[in-house]
């Protein structure tokens, strides 16, 4: 069971924002819906670099999922851990992910394509962003 601290409360309604952000849109739902999970796993304050904070997720794409074009305004890191995704930012090629395999976003990227690869297995990977303190982890596309 993960235990947030109240100072990571501004970190849970961050969480909230990003549940909020891929459930939106008509490709995308929750659990309940389309499939879609993503369990927090770690929020916590970085001391040495002042303003930030790392978040870790991870997410579950069921099978067919796409997501809407969005940006993290974070260093993204992902791992894959069962199945295929497609990635792309915005300007750089589509690459399709399996397991063991890693994916990178800057702040500035938009991040144009998400989705499982598979139209009948789901796929789920772990998300580290570190990014500023107060700030969604999912924004709109839009700069």
């Amino acid at each position: 069971m993960l235990t947030i601290a109240r100072t990571q409360f501004p970190v849970l309604f961050a969480i909230l924002g990003l549940l909020a952000a891929f459930a939106a849109g008509p490709a995308r739902g929750d659990e309940n819906h389309d499939g879609l999970k993503i369990t927090p796993k770690l929020a916590q304050e970085l001391a040495d670099l002042p303003g930030k904070e790392g978040l870790m997720i991870t997410v579950e794409f069921p099978p067919g999922y796409v997501s809407e074009p969005h940006r993290h305004e974070a260093h993204t890191f992902v791992y894959v851990l069962e199945g295929r995704i497609e990635m792309q930012v915005e300007g750089g090629p589509v690459v399709t992910l399996k397991p063991g395999d890693t994916f990178y976003e800057n702040p500035q990227d938009v991040h144009t394509v998400a989705r499982n690869a598979s139209k009948t297995k789901p796929a789920k990977f772990l998300v580290l962003l570190v990014k500023n303190k107060g700030v969604p982890p999912v924004l709109p596309a839009q700069k």
